[in-house]
């Protein structure tokens, strides 16, 4: 008689670690025009708190959005990030001087 062998076992399979939707190593996502979300959301209140953006808060990042982006990065001389990009750099910038939303 035959014994039934048991499907081979996944245990010592190694395999990388999930997608983390928030970026890589736990750090939050880099911004550009296209992105929509609650991030995106969050920065157009960060904007709207210094005057630089004045458009719907509906979290879809677009040219104004990039506009904004772009005059903050020019005003405050962030220079980490791709112009009108809301990387690292101009993140770190602008939570330093906004109240979160």
């Amino acid at each position: 008689t035959a014994t039934p062998t048991a499907p081979p076992s996944s245990a010592g399979a190694t395999t990388g670690p999930a997608p983390d939707p928030t970026g890589a190593e736990g750090q939050p996502p880099v911004l550009r025009r296209g992105d929509q979300g609650p991030e995106v959301t969050e920065l157009q209140l960060r904007l709207r708190q210094i005057g630089l953006y004045g458009g719907d808060v509906d979290g879809d990042f677009d040219r104004e959005v990039e506009s904004g982006v772009r005059t903050y990065q020019l005003t405050r001389v962030v220079l980490g990030d791709e112009s009108g990009v809301y990387g690292a750099a101009t993140r770190t910038s602008l939570e330093s001087e906004t109240s979160e939303p």
